[in-house]
């Protein structure tokens, strides 16, 4: 009778070398979208949010999560999930504000900081798959 090794028991399993070059395609598809505001008169969130890359690439990554489910990918598609719709929140948040005079300001700066935050998410998590490690679970 052979005792069942502990350290095979918590191994996660090595995603596809297909769907980390989806990932990477993923996080491409956002960048374009919110590079695109950045170098327009848009900001950078509305055209993150509204951009058909960004909009493709949470399609693929809702199409595609059951494939990277237990894998280290997994925390990724999560990341990118939860980056879009955060956005989109703050978007909804800053036009609430946006209809008050006084909140116009309010409203610029929240969404000129959430662009900022998408940037940021984007460029973490793209140097984490790019060293193949999992992203932390936090927002």
């Amino acid at each position: 009778m052979t005792t069942p090794n502990p350290s095979s028991e918590t191994t996660v399993p090595h995603p596809s070398e297909g769907l980390i070059t989806l990932t990477h395609v993923i996080y491409a598809l956002h960048a374009f979208s919110a590079i695109t505001g950045l170098l327009s008169s848009a900001l950078i969130l509305t055209a993150f949010l509204t951009g058909w890359p960004s909009i493709i690439a949470v399609v693929l990554n809702y199409a595609k999560r059951a494939e990277v489910r237990g894998t280290w990918l997994d925390s990724h598609f999560g990341w990118q999930i939860r980056t879009f719709w955060y956005a989109l929140a703050w978007l909804l948040a800053g036009g609430v504000a946006f209809f008050t005079l006084v909140g116009i300001p309010v409203a610029l700066v929240v969404w000129i900081l959430t662009g900022l935050w998408v940037l940021y998410r984007i460029a973490r998590g793209w140097m984490t798959l790019s060293a193949e490690k999992p992203m932390p679970q936090q927002l």
